[in-house]
């Protein structure tokens, strides 16, 4: 079983920076793809960035393209999120997928952590 936590969010004005952080219980991603996904009230979890194994291919939702960037090393994951909006306000979810690849699908994660709040205000 591996548990995943993350940090990093909190309350922010539009046009702010937030770094969120992923880390493992097993203290490594291994050779297993990453995301990051969110979820605002009364919506669907839904994409937000994803990295293959290697994190040499990478994968936005075309909302948070050139502004959000994910990243990992052999512990953590890290999505780094420029020019907030509003929209953007959702629990983030860091999950590990089954396979060494980067997907934008839920059912490809089998590991999920409990989620770190974003607020952006207007």
């Amino acid at each position: 079983q591996v548990q995943l936590v993350e940090s990093g969010g909190g309350v922010v004005q539009a046009g702010d920076s937030l770094r969120l952080t992923c880390v493992s219980s097993r203290r490594t991603f291994s050779n297993n793809g990453v995301g990051w996904f969110r979820q605002a009230p009364g919506q669907e979890r839904e994409f937000v960035a994803a990295l293959d194994w290697r994190g040499g291919n990478q994968m936005y939702a075309d909302s948070v393209k050139g502004r959000f960037a994910v990243s990992r090393d052999i512990a953590t994951v890290y999505l780094q999120m420029n020019s907030l909006k509003p929209e953007d306000t959702a629990v983030y979810y860091c999950a590990v997928a089954r396979r060494a690849i980067a997907s934008a699908a839920v059912s490809e994660y089998n590991y999920w952590g409990q989620g770190t709040q974003v607020t952006v205000s207007s």
